[in-house]
Formats: C-alpha cells, sequence, structure tokens
C-alpha cells in the first residue's frame, strides 16, 4: 500500500472493530524478534466494559487509522473520573498507540484522540496509559533490544520520535530494573536490620484467608504509593479482579508480606514471566496453548520473573526501617524464586526520580535495562 494512498481514521465501534484494533500490534511488530503477543483473550477481556471494573468510574474510546483498506494505526482515549477527583486538573489520557513510521498517521490518530478528549473538557492529554496508571504505563523509549516481561509494553524506536514532532514533551520517566535473585546481602543492609528483627516478621501469603490477604495487600498499596506521580488507587472491585489473576497465576510463597509488631507493614508480588510460554501462541490461547501454559507454570518453572507490585507503608517512609522493610520482602521472595530456578527478576516499574528505591535496587546488584517515558501535552 503506497504512503501516498487516503488516510482515514474511524472509530471503535463494533465486536469486529475492536478485534481488529487488537491486533494492530501484530501487524505492526511482528517482524520484530523481540516482540511477544499478548494474549488476544487477555487483550479482548482488559477492553471489555463488563470484565473490567476500571470502567466503573472511566471512559475510553478507540481509533483504528486506515490507508486505502489497510490498518495502519490506532490509539484509544481515556478519562479517569477516580484520577480528576483526585487532582482536579483536567488531564485525560491515551494509549495503545500504534502505527506505521508516517507523520501524517500519528498527528490523525493523536488529532482524533484529542478532539474526544476535548469535547470532555480535557485540556492536558497524558500517555501512553494502557489503560491507567495501573496498567502498562509509557513508551520503551530504551532498552529495544531484548524481549518485553509479561504486562510490559513494547515498541519500535520510531515511535517516541513521532509523538514528539506531533507537540509531546516528556512528562516522567520510568525504569525497569533486572536482577539475579541469588545477590549476596549488603552489609550496611545486616546492619540495619539487626536491631529490628525482633519487631517484624515476614510470611507468606495465607491463601485460607485469600479475601481478607487481599484487602491487606490493597491496603498497604493504596497506602504506599498514594504519594507518587500520578497515582490512582485500586478500587476494591480492581484489586479483587486482580486477585483472581494472581490467584491463577502466582504461588502463595510469591507473595511476601512483613509485619511489625503484627501488622502488615509491607508487600511484594513476583509473578513468573509469562511471555517465556506464551511467546509461540501468537496471541492465542487454544485448549492445547492452555495445557503448554499451565504446565510451562507448574512443571517447568520460566527462568525469569518480574515484581509488579510492591509497597512499604507511609508511616516508614523516611525512617530507618523503611529500606529494611523494603529489603525484607525482596529477600524474602528471591528465595523461592531461586527454589525455581528463576536466573533473573524484573522489577519494574521504578519512578527516574525514585532515589531511594533505585538505591536499594543498585546495591543488591540491579541495573536499569529498559525506560519507559509518559509525554504530555497542553490542549486548551
Amino acid at each position: 500500500m503506497s504512503a501516498s494512498a487516503s488516510l482515514r481514521v474511524v472509530p471503535v465501534a463494533s465486536k469486529a472493530d475492536l478485534g481488529q484494533f487488537i491486533r494492530v500490534p501484530a501487524t505492526l511488530l511482528g517482524d520484530d524478534p523481540n516482540w511477544i503477543s499478548p494474549l488476544l483473550l487477555e487483550r479482548t477481556l482488559h477492553l471489555g466494559a463488563k470484565t473490567n471494573p476500571w470502567f466503573e468510574h472511566a471512559h475510553q474510546q478507540g481509533w483504528l487509522a486506515y490507508r486505502g483498506d489497510k490498518i495502519v494505526g490506532r490509539i484509544s482515549a481515556q478519562v479517569d473520573d477516580l484520577y480528576l477527583e483526585r487532582y482536579g486538573d483536567a488531564t485525560g489520557f491515551f494509549g495503545m498507540l500504534d502505527a506505521e513510521d508516517n507523520q501524517e498517521t500519528y498527528d490523525a490518530l493523536i488529532a482524533a484522540a484529542e478532539q474526544w478528549l476535548r469535547e470532555k473538557g480535557i485540556k492536558r492529554v497524558r500517555g501512553p496509559l494502557s489503560l491507567s496508571i495501573n496498567d502498562e504505563v509509557g513508551l520503551l523509549v530504551d532498552g529495544f533490544d531484548t524481549p518485553p516481561v509479561f504486562m510490559m509494553g513494547h515498541a519500535k524506536p520510531y515511535y517516541g520520535a513521532r509523538i514528539e514532532q506531533a507537540g509531546y514533551t516528556k512528562a516522567k520517566d520510568m525504569l525497569a530494573y533486572m536482577i539475579a535473585p541469588d545477590f549476596p546481602v549488603p552489609k550496611v543492609m545486616n546492619r540495619l536490620l539487626a536491631k529490628f528483627m525482633p519487631r517484624i516478621k515476614v510470611r507468606p501469603l495465607d491463601t485460607k484467608r485469600y479475601n481478607e490477604e487481599l484487602t491487606v495487600l490493597r491496603d498497604i498499596f493504596n497506602d504506599a504509593w498514594s504519594d507518587n506521580w500520578g497515582f490512582v488507587p485500586f478500587t476494591e472491585a480492581e484489586f479483587k479482579d486482580l486477585g483472581t489473576s494472581l490467584k491463577l497465576l502466582v504461588a502463595s510463597d510469591l507473595i511476601q508480606i512483613a509485619e511489625v509488631d503484627g501488622v502488615p507493614a509491607a508487600f511484594i508480588v513476583a509473578l513468573p514471566n509469562v511471555n517465556e510460554v506464551i511467546k509461540r501462541f501468537n496471541g492465542k490461547l487454544a485448549p492445547f496453548n492452555w495445557v503448554k501454559l499451565l504446565w510451562g507454570l507448574k512443571k517447568r518453572f520460566p527462568k525469569s520473573s518480574r515484581v509488579p507490585l510492591m509497597g512499604v507503608r507511609r508511616s516508614f517512609h523516611n525512617t530507618p526501617l523503611g529500606p529494611g522493610l523494603a529489603f525484607l520482602v525482596i529477600d524474602a521472595v528471591r528465595h523461592h524464586l531461586v527454589a525455581r530456578g528463576v536466573k533473573q527478576v524484573e522489577l519494574s516499574w521504578i519512578l527516574e526520580d525514585n532515589d531511594g528505591m533505585r538505591n536499594i535496587i543498585e546495591q543488591i546488584g540491579g541495573h536499569d535495562y529498559k525506560r519507559y517515558r509518559v509525554y504530555e501535552r497542553t490542549i486548551a
């Protein structure tokens, strides 16, 4: 298809359109050896108003770009009522932006998203978020030479340049760190924790009280992250939905909770890197692939893992015990990963200006190997 063929951008308005929208990355990234297709079923559930509780407090619209009869791009736009209630700054979001290497296509897709957001009173646009700050965040701008781990995005190098040419500038960068789980414990950490250990207990999630434990994790997370840039709390329904996925994918010893004086104070969740198993599925979860997935997670645990959720209560921030609690939950979960043969663990994402967490990770041998960027632009 010639780049001079007529371009049109149309809204996603039907189930068939949604199916096309979900498949756009396969067309644009399929020739990239490091790209791994997400499961199409999971993406369908993620974008379904009846299956994703995020839609209880947010609105989303998607568009497809056609050049002639060929689909050459997509974008989504989101308005999150919880975000607006918290910040009141008339900010909306774009996400799921994938397009051919053509500025006209990027400009047209972004213009469609901005117009929809403008009609809803939005004056500043940030992205990509797909769909929220608690999902896939940011555009990959460094680290294209390795595949993404589970629930992390991938892109081609031209994406960022095209977004910037459309008038967007950096709002914030997030980092993904990689670390070998068999790291030696820093002596300074042992000295720091020595006087606190009689007060601290680290334990795995109690599956017999699963719903109660989910409440504990949500409470710690929403408290721990409440001062972070762009934070929007998990609702009860959202965390319950997340808990369903965790129950399927994560063994109880890969969720560790630290208690101080008997009160839950910190936690960590380590996911198996499902992408190692599904990379040959091409997004399809046929019955035989279900067997392969379960076998890969239960019998042949992936060689890599990801920590997507971790938090220490705010009352311990800026205290000597704060970094100690963060280290203790990392230390607890990494022994179980080593026992399963895991060689690499990704900690993501970490705000570029979160010096405290970055210092802890780097002290135990972690190195940042991918960078994700959130852009923004004023449209009023």
